[in-house]
Order: C-alpha cells, then structure tokens, then sequence
C-alpha cells in the first residue's frame, strides 16, 4: 500500500509514530494526482509546491517535539465554494473567475489550525448546482461523478487525497460519495459553520465531509464542529466524534427500511440490495412507510431554493445573466415568482417533517433509504438527487455508505439517516451496518482503472 492510499486516520497516526513523514505522504498524493488528474480532472486549482512547503514545515515541527494538531501534516480537499485566502475561489463560474479571497472560510482555518494541509480547490458545478463541471468518475469516465461536490468525491475516490470537504442544498455531498463509492457525512443541518462558504440557501446548505473510512468523518469532524458568532444557523453538538464512532455497540441496531415515495425510480439493484438487508440475519432491519408529509417534501424544496437562489444570486443575474445556464437561469426566474408566503409556508414544512419521524425513530436507530437511483450513469449530466432532497429539506444527518454492484463493479451506495444532532451515532450505526452487512454491501473488487 502507498502512502496515498492510507485512511486519514492511519496517515496521521503513522505521523505520528514517526514511520511516515508528512512529505512521504504528500509527495504520494501528488504523485497519485499526476497519473490521474488527467482523465479524472477533480482539481479546479492546485497548489502542489506550496503543499509541499507546507508538508516540510510540518515535518521540522515534529522533529522540534511539537505537533500541529489532530490533523497534523494530512493533505486535504477543498471544494472551491470554500473561501481561501491564498488560492482562488471561483464558485464554478466564469463570472467568479480569478476571484481571490482576502480570508479563509471557518472551517478552512479550522482545519489548517488543526494541522491539515490544503492541495488545492476542488471542481464544482457551476455555482454549485446542476450545470457539471469537468469532472469524471474515477470509475469510468464515461460516466457522471455527480454534483456539485464532484472534485471532493473523484479526489478520495481516486485516492489523491484522503479527505476532503464539500456542501450540499439538495444532493451534492451523499449522490457523487455513492457515485463515486466513498464514505461521506451531510451532518445535521448547522453543525458545521457556512461562514465564508458561496451563499445559495442558508436555510438548506450544509457543509459535509468525504473519506474512505467512517473513522475518518469522525476525525475531522472533532475539528469542523465549533461554535461560529458569525453564523446565524450554526449549533452546539456533543464534539466526541471519535471515540463515539470507535465504540463497539453493546446490542444490535434496529434499522428501519423505506422505500419512500420516489421508489419507482430505483433501479434493479437498488431494490435487491435493499432486500437482501430485510432479510440478512444479524441485522434487526423493518419495513416502514413515511409519513404522509413526505409526499409533498420535494415541492417544498424547490420553494425554498429557488427563493433563496433568486435572493443570494441576484447579482449574478443582474450582471451576468448572459453567462448562466438555462436550467440555472429557469430556478431563479421562478423563485422571483414565489410569495413571501409560500416561502415561509415551505420553510415551516422543515419542522413538521422533522417530527412526523419521531415514531420512527422512536422504534428504530437509522433509517435505510436510497443514496440514488443507481449507479452513476452515462454521460455528464449530474445524476437524479430524488433519494437525497427530502433529508436536505429536514436537515437531518445523513452517511453515504459505500456498496459496490456485484455485476459492474461500480458504486452504488446506501444512505443511512439518523436523528436530530445524532451524527456522531449515526457514523457509529452506519459502521455497524457496514460491518454487519458486507455481503449485501459489496466492497470493490478491483483497483481504479
């Protein structure tokens, strides 16, 4: 095994120990980027002589005694709708081109307060919605790696990075982590800051984290979850991550399974998988419907962005109208057309879903739905985000957990949905399930092409 294909949590560790050195493991990462970028294409810029300095510095801090934190000397992602004061931030648009921030955003400098060491930006659709970038599956390039936080996804995939940070208003985080076959936390909505991240929708965008291992979300998120002035939604949560994930459950969980209302778009091996799980012993897994709610949920989240869209990007379209897609264009036409009262009225729908769950979740630890119709399909458009809005909508947390078809080799995924502010448990229960049922979520069998 190569340094870059080592989990963050191991990286760091053997840093730690001192039987890899920070440069070992960022000259493996950029090696692993050269050889793949150019059929990959997950970097919108790349920083590769100052990661480099950066490794070295980290190294000679070692050698005096002294380490940079939890993340010491890891090499890192950062979707560019990310501020970064020393590259640029260009939000997936020619109209932000060469845009350079005078500072970081939060979590940025969280992470690098932490030790980690950023490679570069990685490639978003055009401001972070529908219109692709120039990413490609790590997979099979012929196919989509998702949106928007592609770069972030094929980056871990294709093992140039070991973690990387992206956001998500609708399906950006959990659709390309199953497109792409990685690991991936959307956390509840607010835990993470957004100050200093592209303004879409306040109300509906959460800042996630992709990895290979559940141990790896865990660590980085003792370093992202921190209380933010500056951010109005921002919450409070319990920080042990870590040890929480680690914990071996002391009785099995029980798993609720949901077809929800969009199940028709499921292909074939999406519904297989789902049930062998019904009926795979050692899991306590059930059959259940959601709540009535649910079916209007997708209405009332096209409401919200597409009015907050036409608010937070009135400049855009004031200026530059020219330059947006059509389908961009279309969302923010719309929400002009929205009143304020079916705005707030669609705002109010995030409550009621909420708390038409807690029967369920009274009954049950996780709730097993979709990550996506299927695996990634052909050509560039970013894929159907069906499975992944309504849990957008509600801002509960959710994990992609990574599963492999058994006929293509290709990655598919589960989504796993948990509780109100019970992140840190629901990686624990989604390592669990991950564990349990590694005969129905099937591990890739091959290398990266």
């Amino acid at each position: 095994m190569t340094p870059n294909q080592l989990t963050a949590t191991e990286a760091v560790r053997r840093m730690a120990d001192g039987t890899l050195t920070a440069e070992d493991i960022m000259r493996s990462c950029l090696d692993a980027i050269a050889r793949r970028e150019p059929v990959v294409q997950a970097w919108q810029y790349l920083d590769a002589e100052g990661a480099l300095r950066a490794a070295r510095a980290a190294d000679a801090a070692k050698r005096s005694g002294r380490l940079l934190g939890p993340l010491h000397g890891l090499p890192i992602g950062v979707k560019d709708v990310f501020d970064t004061a020393d590259m640029p931030t260009e939000n997936g648009t020619v109209l932000h081109a060469g845009r350079r921030p005078t500072a970081d955003a939060f979590v940025v400098q969280r992470l690098r307060a932490a030790g980690a060491i950023v490679v570069g930006k990685t490639v978003t659709t055009e401001l972070a919605l529908f219109s692709p970038g120039k990413t490609r599956n790590p997979w099979d390039p012929t196919r989509t790696p998702g949106g928007s936080s592609s770069g972030s996804a094929a980056a871990v995939a294709a093992e140039m990075v070991p973690l990387a940070i992206g956001t998500q208003a609708n399906a950006s985080l959990i659709r390309p982590a199953a497109y792409c076959g990685v690991w991936c936390l959307k956390p509840t909505h607010g835990l993470i800051s957004q100050t200093g991240v592209l303004r879409q929708s306040p109300f509906l965008n959460h800042v996630g984290v992709m990895a290979r291992d559940a141990a790896d979300i865990a660590l980085a998120m003792e370093t992202l979850v921190a209380p933010d002035a500056a951010d109005p939604t921002q919450r409070d949560s319990d920080p042990h991550f870590v040890a929480t994930t680690a914990a071996r459950l002391s009785h099995p969980p029980r798993i609720a399974l949901a077809k929800t209302p969009w199940w028709d778009r499921a292909d074939a091996e999406v519904a297989a998988m789902f049930d062998a799980l019904a009926r795979l012993p050692g899991v306590q897994a059930e059959w259940v419907t959601l709540p009535p709610s649910y079916d209007d949920a997708i209405a009332e989240h096209r409401v919200v962005v597409e009015s907050d869209l036409a608010h937070n990007l009135r400049a855009e379209y004031a200026t530059g109208k020219a330059s947006l897609s059509a389908q961009l264009l279309g969302m923010l036409e719309s929400g002009q057309g929205h009143s304020a009262t079916r705005y707030i009225a669609a705002l109010d729908a995030r409550t009621r879903l909420v708390e038409d769950l807690d029967p369920i979740f009274a009954r049950f630890d996780a709730l097993v739905v979709p990550a996506t119709t299927g695996s990634a399909p052909v050509g560039m458009p970013t894929g159907d985000p069906t499975f992944c809005t309504v849990w957008t909508l509600n801002g509960l947390p959710a994990v992609a957990l990574p599963s492999f078809s058994p006929a293509t080799g290709l990655p598919i995924g589960l989504q796993v949905i948990g509780r109100k502010m019970q992140d840190a448990r629901l990686l624990q229960v989604s390592r669990w399930l991950a564990e349990t049922a590694a005969s129905v979520l099937v591990p890739k069998k091959t290398a990266l092409p």
